[in-house]
């Protein structure tokens, strides 16, 4: 077994166990603590332990490998491990099972492997270069069926600009898509990566929540763009079957001057 298949099975391990972690804190959700960090953006007990969790399986299995945290922080160099323990944090709250644990590493800033859990399913995605996708360990065809219907995912957040997010969503929906927003962009990318989705767009994002998930729609043969807007260094994410990006190019030209992230 290569290097990049040792890491990829060590960080399903990784996420496995914090997968019944978070499990545990989700049975249990209406007593555990929370608090605001923004305008509908909420952290739980149950984001700061399972982060901590991975943190700590992390410097155990690669030690002194840098690790970014959505909760914890850290620094990101040329070569990192970066969490988003709980992607999805509003529905975890709300009992919806759509939140998931994503695991990614990025070398030279382009995501290499990428573990995303959905608990409630009890299902591990995972990939890395040249892996194809996996479901729980087992190779996962993309698999669409009735391509007549056309459906993708819009992503959003508090943050974004609302009008602009609608100005998308109408020229989607104008131009023949149902338009999906499940507010967990890990789980949007999920769903693309396995056919659920034509793909998932997203014009403000961070890097903890899409690590993970660009690597499985990658590897499951989606075009994975991801670039920044302007001078702020805030990512955007595209990843899309060739009409959808088609569309999309038309609808928010960036996301055409970006080349698409490939396999080295």
């Amino acid at each position: 077994m290569d290097a990049i298949n040792q890491r990829l099975d060590c960080a399903v391990g990784i996420v496995e166990e914090a997968m019944g972690l978070a499990l545990r804190f989700f049975e249990a959700r209406g007593t555990i603590a929370t608090r605001t960090k923004g305008f509908q953006d909420f952290v739980s007990e149950a984001d700061t332990t399972v982060e901590r969790l991975v943190r700590d399986r992390l410097a155990a299995a690669f030690p002194g490998e840098t690790v970014l945290g959505e909760e914890m922080g850290g620094v990101a160099d040329d070569a990192y491990w970066i969490i988003d323990p709980i992607d999805g944090t509003t529905n975890f709250l709300r009992g919806s099972p759509l939140w998931g644990i994503s695991l990614g590493f990025v070398r030279n800033g382009r995501p290499e492997l990428g573990v995303v859990a959905m608990p409630v399913f009890k299902e591990i995605y995972a990939a890395a270069e040249g892996t194809g996708l996996l479901l729980n360990g087992k190779p996962l065809a993309r698999n669409v069926p009735f391509e007549e219907v056309r459906v993708m995912s819009l992503g959003d957040s508090a943050s974004a600009d609302a009008e602009e997010v609608a100005a998308l969503n109408v020229g989607l929906r104008h131009a023949g898509w149902v338009v999906e927003s499940i507010r967990s962009t890990s789980i949007s990318l999920v769903f693309a990566a396995r056919g659920t989705f034509d793909g998932h767009l997203q014009k403000l994002t961070t890097m903890w929540d899409i690590a993970g998930g660009v690597v499985l729609a990658r590897e499951a043969g989606l075009d994975v763009r991801i670039g920044t807007r302007g001078e702020t260094g805030i990512p955007w994410v595209a990843a899309a079957t060739p009409a959808l990006m088609a569309v999309t190019e038309e609808l928010w030209p960036e996301i055409a001057e970006k080349l698409p992230v490939k396999a080295a």
